[in-house]
């Protein structure tokens, strides 16, 4: 970070990068254009700050996405006015869905001509105001500094988040004199960390009655990076616990009291343990609707104590009995002292019978289906060869399969869209990753449509020595969509047949930009086509793995449907009664 020495009169811009240097910032991911082009002069002469530049915007965002995930820093990405800012959007959106502390600096037109339909004018600020926690217009030189200092501020505290910062093009040209404030004046903006001390001794009092508690633990805990806090809590207590899709390597796999994934392709283990709790120790979730089902079915016997960094979260979907709002990595360490020598409930019958579930119903891949390579196989061989490796998936049925069958065993090192499920996330997030964690293996699982949506960013990968390594599954299709048009459209496929086989030819086209392109189609492939991929650390690697059209996601709750609907395979549902509690 740079030291207080204040430069005297100098442009927009340059007050600009002197402010992103002072905040920490080590790398942008972004493109140059028209209104935002005085700010690339002095970022060019920068000797702090990095810049990536990208093939597409959308790109940028994710990557600054995957930065921030995987490094807890707040990711940067940057745009010019009108269509380069729109481009930003999806990511943005992305974020603030899943609480991804990322600041989006863009140019905009002249102030003199904002709101007259300028040239590449566009309000980004208003676009975006739904899917920010705050938003800067700034107009003035001057009032560069203190903008970016309470963006920074604002994405990486309290719930994290997205932050815009729109630039005038004369706020970037003008001049002023630099001004760093010492002090941030946000009166509307006071995030509360400490919980309450009752709260916390109410939430105790109800964990000491229950005979079926369950740790219902979203992301939250991820961001707040309480897995220590986290890990004593399953100690002291021996309560039985699930991780949403979020929250995947809070609590390794491996922990016995770990019931798995809940919601729509969750473990039979997880639904059961929500479906059939007499409370819900929620941290850090916020009850979305891939988890609940029909939400008036959901865990209907469970009292529910919440604790969330964000009181809007507490009480919107759930009704709950003991709110607590403050950090995570608070909220458990005081739970864990005051729970600490108590006694507890009688867990055992509770914690067989979610044992027993999580035993019957366990999956192991078959590495073929009909002769073709299963991908649940595929992306099982990519996690047991590459283990801790930190993973970027795609959004749709590849996302749930890794979910599933990737090594989770350490936390932070899983990255997914899974509040907007954007597909065309990975790559860019992948790349994003591999910039923050540049000594750590960085794989993406990606599929073949979420591929093409934003392969250009091998590009930007190649060119810039980020060697990430790429698993397209290619079946051919849309998957997931294709799925549903299986088991609710009568198999009337409209639209998903992708016609994709060797069209692109995948290991070619990612050779023309400058990675590695590998295919396997067998069994025997699979092993070697990965090890020579883990091999290669001077450019990105790209593997197609040609799998099994018709392979689908199990288990599965219909959508509008209750959680005790769920699937194991078609037609066909778990036994809930088959141990009696």
């Amino acid at each position: 970070m740079k030291d207080d020495t204040r430069p005297k009169d100098i442009t927009g811009a340059q007050a600009l990068v002197e402010s992103l240097e002072r905040v920490g910032v080590e790398v942008i991911f972004g493109i140059p254009g028209g209104a935002i082009l005085p700010a690339y002069d002095p970022l060019g002469q920068s000797e702090l700050v990095r810049h990536i530049l990208v093939r597409h915007e959308q790109g940028a965002a994710h990557a600054a996405e995957g930065y921030a995930m995987a490094t807890g820093r707040v990711g940067v990405c940057m745009a010019t006015s009108g269509p380069g800012a729109t481009n930003l959007v999806t990511g943005i959106a992305d974020a603030y869905l899943d609480s991804v502390p990322i600041v989006a600096i863009t140019g905009q037109v002249n102030s003199t001509a904002v709101g007259t339909d300028a040239f590449q004018e566009a309000d980004i600020r208003g676009i975006t105001m739904p899917i920010t926690k705050h938003s800067f217009l700034v107009t003035r030189a001057e009032d560069i500094p203190g903008a970016i200092k309470e963006a920074f501020h604002i994405a990486g505290t309290g719930r994290p988040g997205p932050v815009l910062v729109d630039i005038t093009k004369d706020a970037l040209t003008g001049s002023a004199e630099f001004e760093w404030p010492h002090d941030l004046d946000l009166p509307g903006y006071r995030p509360t960390i400490n919980p309450h001390g009752r709260q916390i001794r109410e939430a105790a009092k109800l964990i000491k009655q229950a005979s079926r508690p369950v740790l219902y633990v979203g992301g939250g805990v991820v961001k707040s990076e309480a897995y220590a806090e986290l890990a004593e809590l399953v100690k002291i207590t021996q309560i039985p616990l699930v991780t949403t899709l979020m929250a995947r390597g809070a609590v390794p796999d491996s922990e016995p009291l770990h019931m798995g994934m809940p919601g729509m392709h969750g473990h039979v283990s997880a639904v059961g343990a929500l479906q059939r709790s007499d409370l819900l120790i929620t941290l850090g979730a916020r009850f979305d609707d891939r988890v609940t089902g029909k939400l008036d079915t959901f865990a209907p016997g469970a009292k529910v104590i919440h604790a969330d960094i964000d009181p809007a979260e507490i009480g919107k979907n759930r009704a709950v009995d003991v709110p607590i709002v403050g950090d995570l990595k608070l909220t458990i360490n005081e739970l864990n002292q005051v729970l600490r020598g108590e006694d507890l409930g009688d867990y055992s019958a509770w914690r067989a019978y979610l044992t027993n579930l999580k035993t019957k119903y366990a999956h192991k891949p078959e590495p073929t289906k009909e002769d073709m390579l299963s991908p649940e196989y595929v992306i099982q061989r990519i996690g047991e060869l590459s283990g801790d490796a930190y993973y970027a998936v795609g959004v749709g049925q590849h996302q749930m399969w890794a979910a599933h069958y990737l090594p989770f065993e350490k936390p932070g090192r899983w990255m997914n869209s899974g509040g907007a499920g954007t597909m065309g996330y990975c790559v860019p997030a992948a790349m994003g990753a591999k910039v923050g964690r540049p000594d750590e293996l960085v794989w993406g699982i990606d599929g073949d449509g979420c591929f093409q949506m934003t392969n250009q960013e091998i590009v930007t990968c190649a060119l810039n020595d980020i060697p990430i390594k790429i698993a397209v599954i290619n079946n051919e299709s849309l998957g997931m969509v294709r799925q549903w048009q299986t088991l609710f459209y009568g198999e009337r496929y409209s639209n998903t047949d992708l016609k994709s086989f060797r069209i692109p030819d995948f290991p070619m086209l990612a050779q023309s930009m400058g990675a590695v392109g590998l295919r396997a189609e067998t069994v025997e492939e699979v092993d070697e086509v990965i090890k020579k991929a883990l091999e290669i650390n001077d450019r990105p690697v790209v593997v197609e793995f040609v799998v099994h059209k018709d392979a689908m996601v199990w288990p599965m709750v219909p959508a509008g449907t209750s959680n005790d609907d769920i699937l194991i395979a078609r037609d066909l549902a778990p036994d809930w009664e088959e141990l009696i509690l």
